[in-house]
């Protein structure tokens, strides 16, 4: 085994020998390291191994030198032959070295400014390569800036664009062209700057000249609808009328104004390039929806400022009619952005902003048409509501909401125009006279009934000169009823209304002034106190008269709105209640006045109370008392009584005037008779009063107004009559006896009332000298008297009790 392993290690080593001699010197360290590697002391035996090859190798070397030491002398020895040869050969190389180099010193000069042109003429062609390179790019570089001075922003952009897509990259590696890489995001920014300016300034001048945008639209959509009732009116009656335009300030268009107009739209007053331009700039340059909410966010802040209203607006059209065209331009300006551009404003934002915008402005025109008192203004208010729905209407927006604000409009018009004709009433009823119209000719004759519908056969049969039962406020306030129906009309014309409609509304405001405008006139005047009696029988007839006269006012509004009356939503006129309630008012102040009228005559009165003997005639104040009323039922002849029902009502107002009077003036003087603060009253007294009592019954019995049966009028003094009598016969006994039967003969004499009159006639003071006979011609009597006395309190007392 130990030889076995001694002989492994020789071929070995042998083989790591044959390794190190044919590798090269660098690689032998991997082979070395093996020698270590393997058996210990393995080294030493391949030392010893290596330097008996070394030895060998040594031996070999040492025999080839031998064998070729003779041959290595021989080459010296030629070596050494040589040697002078190739001195004298380097000698003559180095002479035609010198020669050579003298003969090419011009050849070399010549050759170096050939390869100097050679390369100025490559530094040339290289140069105008890149120059063809860089050209382009400094061309639309050039051209950028041109762009710029001129304001052709977007075509700038377009160019910045193309430099850094196509130019600038072809030349990226030279200087300039990165200063103009890094010039370009600056000059981006410029003009986004300059054309957000551009805009602001553009938004400013719209919001400046947003009025005159608007009057042009106004007008344009005015004479369009003129346009088209003018050609409908020449297709219904063959001939055209010049239309009439309504929107100028002095209500006629200037021909100049119409030419420039007919040239320029509401649109192409405004320029929009400013919008397009920074559109278009910042959607290039990937920001628009940042200028899509600007935009927006400013209209928005313009549109508050637009609907804000100015002071004091509701005083002059002018104040309206400007806040009308700024709105109107506003959003003419919006609906030409919207279908200008693409998705800048949308619709949806046009209506947010229209909706904002209507209840802004129904809320404004709700406040300032309250503030208004001049329904001319009102009306044209209403117009230019009506021109400013049209307008906006054509450019599509929703105006119903405008329309039925209109209707409260109108009923504030209406409300100005009661107030305005109750002021016109007021006049009429002041600056009339209350008597029959004196007709002298023919033509004054037509005059009146050309201004108000009388027709009486028994005037007409008349001679002039005549009297017309009505005084001159009738026909005036006939005509007047006329003129309010007119003006109402005014407020239907362009409402988009049916002629059902407009009547309705006709009628209706029409009932308003009579039911409470000429009404309340009508009362007002029953009730001042300059108004005598014979005014209130006047204002009666005037009031029957007009009273007949509103079936003429129904046949007029049926003639203008062509609606025939028995439509069966036709409202009917209410005049017959005013004018009715009006004669009751004043039947019942002629009632009110002629009582007052009596006790002012009363008042007059002066008896002297403690009188021995009457006068013998009625007292001079009940005298002219009962020529007052004689006079005064007379002025009752002149109510109207042109057929049965008006003469049925004039009897019966002047029989119950004269019914009242005389029971006012019984119970004035029995009022008086037994007044308290009255303390005695002597026979000669009573007789004086009988007097005067008689005198109202003579009155009576005239028959001051015809009409009563028998006695009726005579009954109002039948009280007074039977306590007189019971006092003048002195028929106590009868009075006591017959009490409470029903036949009588002092059945209207109260107790109480006998009672206190016969207390003040037995005062016992010297100053009755009645009672003074009586004590000196029958002191029995006296006695009577006491027992009289205690028997009437006797039955009051009962009746208390």
């Amino acid at each position: 085994m130990a030889d076995t392993g001694s002989l492994e290690c020789v071929t070995e080593h042998e083989r790591i020998l044959q390794e190190i001699e044919s590798t090269e010197t660098a690689c032998v360290g991997p082979t070395l390291r093996s020698i270590y590697d393997d058996q210990p002391n393995a080294h030493k035996r391949f030392m010893e191994k290596l330097d008996a090859r070394i030895r060998n190798h040594d031996r070999e070397i040492e025999k080839m030198c031998n064998f070729h030491h003779q041959g290595f002398v021989d080459a010296i020895t030629e070596l050494l032959k040589v040697r002078a040869d190739a001195e004298k050969l380097l000698g003559q190389v180095r002479d035609t070295n010198r020669r050579l180099q003298e003969a090419g010193r011009e050849v070399t000069v010549q050759t170096e400014d050939v390869i100097r042109c050679r390369i100025q003429q490559r530094n040339m062609a290289t140069t105008v390569e890149k120059m063809q390179l860089c050209i382009p790019v400094l061309e639309m570089y050039s051209k950028l800036k041109e762009q710029l001075e001129v304001k052709r922003y977007y075509a700038a952009l377009k160019t910045m664009e193309q430099l850094e897509k196509v130019y600038i990259p072809r030349v990226s590696q030279y200087r300039f062209c990165q200063i103009m890489a890094e010039n370009l995001p600056r000059l981006r920014e410029e003009i986004k700057e300059i054309s957000m300016s551009d805009l602001k300034d553009f938004l400013e001048s719209i919001r400046k000249h947003s009025d005159k945008v608007g009057e042009t639209a106004m007008r344009q959509a005015q004479q369009h609808r003129t346009f088209n009732s003018a050609v409908a009116k020449q297709s219904s009656t063959g001939h055209y009328t010049q239309p009439s335009y309504s929107l100028t300030h002095n209500g006629q268009m200037d021909e100049e104004m119409e030419e420039d107009e007919e040239i320029l739209t509401a649109q192409e007053l405004v320029d929009f390039s400013p919008v397009y331009r920074c559109l278009h700039i910042y959607t290039v340059l990937g920001d628009r929806e940042t200028f899509e909410n600007y935009y927006r966010k400013q209209r928005k802040k313009q549109a508050r400022l637009v609907l804000q209203p100015h002071a004091n607006m509701h005083e002059t059209v002018e104040g309206y009619r400007r806040y009308f065209n700024q709105i109107v331009g506003f959003f003419v300006v919006e609906d030409h952005v919207l279908n200008a551009t693409r998705g800048l404003v949308t619709k949806a934002f046009t209506d947010e902003l229209w909706n904002m915008a209507l209840a802004k402005i129904i809320a404004v025109l709700r406040t300032h048409s309250s503030y208004c008192d001049d329904p001319d203004l009102v009306l044209e208010l209403k117009n230019l509501i009506v021109i400013f729905a049209d307008t906006l209407q054509g450019y599509g927006f929703p105006v119903t909401r405008m329309f039925d604000l209109l209707f409260e409009v109108r009923d504030q018009y209406n409300e100005t125009l009661l107030k305005k004709w109750a002021l016109v009433f007021r006049e009429i009823f002041e600056l009339d006279n209350y008597s029959p119209i004196p007709v002298e000719t023919e033509e004054e004759y037509k005059s009146v009934i050309s201004r108000f519908p009388f027709h009486d056969p028994e005037v007409e049969k008349q001679d002039f000169p005549k009297k017309l039962p009505m005084s001159q406020s009738v026909p005036q306030i006939y005509s007047q009823v006329k003129e309010f129906i007119y003006a109402s009309l005014k407020f239907s014309e362009s409402l988009h209304r049916s002629s059902t409609e407009i009547d309705d509304m006709l009628r209706k405001s029409t009932n308003l002034l009579l039911t409470r405008i000429l009404s309340s006139c009508l009362q007002n005047l029953i009730k001042k106190p300059h108004i005598g009696l014979t005014e209130l029988v006047q204002i009666i007839i005037n009031s029957t008269h007009l009273e007949q006269a509103c079936r003429y006012l129904e046949e007029f509004i049926t003639n203008i709105t062509n609606v025939s009356p028995e439509t069966v939503h036709t409202t009917r006129l209410y005049g017959l209640s005013t004018f009715k309630d009006a004669r009751h008012a004043a039947e019942g102040e002629i009632y009110t006045k002629l009582n007052q009228k009596i006790d002012e005559f009363i008042q007059l009165a002066d008896y002297d109370w403690g009188m021995a003997e009457s006068e013998g005639r009625a007292s001079g104040y009940l005298m002219d008392l009962i020529n007052f009323l004689r006079s005064t039922f007379q002025v009752f002849t002149h109510l109207p009584n042109n057929n049965n029902d008006h003469a049925s009502m004039s009897g019966k107002v002047a029989q119950t005037a004269c019914m009242s009077a005389c029971k006012h003036l019984s119970t004035s003087l029995m009022q008086m008779l037994l007044d308290s603060e009255l303390k005695q009253v002597s026979m000669g007294a009573v007789q004086q009063f009988n007097l005067d009592v008689i005198q109202c019954e003579l009155f009576a019995s005239s028959e001051p107004v015809p009409g009563f049966q028998g006695d009726t009028l005579q009954l109002a003094f039948i009280d007074l009559r039977q306590l007189l009598d019971l006092f003048m016969v002195w028929d106590w006994s009868t009075y006591l006896a017959d009490y409470g039967q029903p036949n009588s003969k002092y059945l209207r004499v109260n107790p109480a009332t006998a009672l206190a009159l016969l207390e003040k006639m037995k005062d016992t003071s010297k100053k009755n000298n009645m009672f003074s006979q009586f004590r000196k011609n029958d002191r029995d009597k006296q006695k009577l008297i006491e027992t009289v006395v205690k028997q009437l309190r006797s039955l009051v007392n009962g009746m208390s009790s």
